[in-house]
């Protein structure tokens, strides 16, 4: 028979009838008839008809999944990623708080373009603009303009714009043409040659000379003109993690200008190192106080600490930024400016980074980028007394990152081999050839962030060690393994 009663609280189920009705032992609350067949959260969820059958990859399924299954079926196949915390061939974040991950849950409403609509958002974005620039020693007697974007690519992209612009508008001033705009690099990430390729510049990327890794002064004579509209100058450079010599990089712009008439902006792709040397490395000069240095670009989801989804571009003042690349939206309500790539986006990487400036303070900053340098230092060292490698960088003067090559191309293995051998134990490791000139060189390198400790890079070696000591004994002559690994 089926209870039906009011009684002043319930208590617990006995068991659900075949019939579909519960049954209570004790106290009894007023119910309803319950149908099993559809009520799959009484069910286990891997007996559910969803998890019995394969579903539609490429198109919509006929009908709905109950949220649990669907959940589940979505999570197991995560499970064929690999550990974020052992791709140590990425820049970017993959340990954050449980606070920033409760920020960004209660921020997924929040658009960060609708100003309007989330005025505390845009304020919070503001703070960070301000908070970045005088971290990288903005002029503070002139007005700071910057803005957020969904990483360094959209942000380097800006500043090579704002370059265009102004060298248009110099050049039509002085009556001269405007078609052969070029942009002068050391070995740059790819979203450059995007910038060259997708807003009309040709990219001239000074070749790797003798033993170089990145740009140096000597290069830019060779390669600037009238038609220059800046220099990109890196503080990290993705293929090594060492730092260009911005400040000398300046001076023999400043040579140029004298000598020749060309007045060449510089742009710091601080992609890595703008969250890093004004904490660790406080002597270098490369920011703002190198007067040629008109536009800085970061990633806050990189050594900036905020989750994924978070760049930054700085210019140091607001002349810097043409007002031609500045639009005013009204369709969201108000009258709000735009001069990002992008329009609708998330809103919660920029208030978690703001959540990590709060956190951390200076002092935190520099807590955590020094024991990732040292640790990277460590590393270092533990490497150089391998035989079979030499060091390409060891961490020391640039970012928290090493980087090393193959004494012997003929020692049975290659580097390619020896990343695959150790992502067997779940470490992601890149391995690629240097660019322009030094293609012939092939280097590895492993990033030290944020959540990898001196334990974790310690497991780290003991397993490159077994691995080498594995293609040692059993060589791999005809070797077929190759770069897995993009600098994208």
């Amino acid at each position: 028979m089926c209870l039906r009663t009011y009684l002043p609280r319930p208590s617990k189920i006995t068991y659900l009838a075949s019939n579909g009705d519960l049954y209570f032992k004790g106290n009894i609350m007023p119910i309803h008839r319950v149908n099993p067949e559809n009520q799959s959260s009484l069910q286990d969820i891997y007996a559910t008809d969803a998890s019995q059958h394969s579903l539609p990859k490429y198109r919509l399924p006929k009908g709905r999944t109950e949220p649990r299954a669907a959940y589940a079926l979505v999570r197991d196949e995560l499970m064929l990623d690999g550990n974020s915390r052992q791709n140590l061939a990425t820049f970017c974040t993959t340990w954050v708080e449980d606070e920033v991950k409760q920020l960004m849950t209660e921020a997924v409403d929040k658009n960060m373009i609708d100003k309007d609509e989330y005025p505390q958002t845009a304020e919070i974005e503001n703070r960070c603009v301000h908070i970045i620039a005088d971290l990288w020693h903005a002029d503070k007697s002139r007005e700071t303009i910057g803005c957020s974007t969904t990483g360094s690519s959209e942000a380097a992209m800006l500043g090579g714009l704002a370059f265009k612009w102004q060298w248009r508008k110099r050049r039509e001033a002085a009556g001269k043409d405007t078609f052969k705009p070029n942009i002068v690099t050391g070995p740059v990430q790819i979203c450059w040659q995007k910038f060259a390729r997708y807003f009309d510049v040709e990219i001239r990327e000074v070749p790797l000379e003798g033993d170089a890794l990145g740009l140096k002064p000597q290069d830019l004579r060779k390669y600037c003109d009238e038609n220059t509209i800046g220099v990109v100058a890196t503080l990290g450079v993705t293929f090594t993690g060492v730092y260009e010599p911005v400040e000398a990089l300046a001076k023999e712009l400043d040579a140029i200008q004298r000598d020749l008439g060309f007045d060449i902006p510089i742009h710091v792709d601080a992609a890595s190192g703008g969250f890093i040397a004004p904490f660790i490395q406080k002597d270098l000069v490369w920011d703002f106080k190198i007067k040629r240095v008109r536009s800085i670009n970061a990633s806050g989801h990189k050594y900036g600490l905020a989750p994924l989804g978070c760049g930054w571009v700085i210019w140091s003042s607001k002349e810097d930024l043409p007002e031609e690349l500045i639009f005013y939206v009204d369709y969201l309500g108000g009258n709000m400016p735009t001069f990002a790539l992008n329009f609708s986006r998330p809103g919660g990487e920029i208030i978690a980074q703001y959540y990590n400036f709060l956190r951390l303070g200076w002092d935190g900053y520099t807590a955590v980028q020094k024991a990732c340098s040292d640790t990277a230092q460590w590393l270092g060292a533990e490497l150089a007394k391998i035989k079979q490698f030499e060091m390409v960088y060891d961490g020391h003067g640039g970012i928290p990152a090493v980087a090393y090559k193959l004494k012997d191309e003929n020692c049975g293995f290659t580097l390619y081999d020896l990343s695959e051998r150790v992502r067997m134990r779940g470490w992601l490791i890149a391995s690629y050839p240097l660019p322009l000139n030094r293609q012939t060189t092939v280097v590895q390198r492993i990033l030290i962030r944020h959540g990898v400790s001196r334990d974790l890079a310690q497991l780290l070696l003991d397993d490159l060690k077994r691995a080498i000591d594995h293609l040692l004994e059993n060589p791999v002559p005809n070797s077929t393994a190759k770069p897995g690994f993009h600098h994208a």
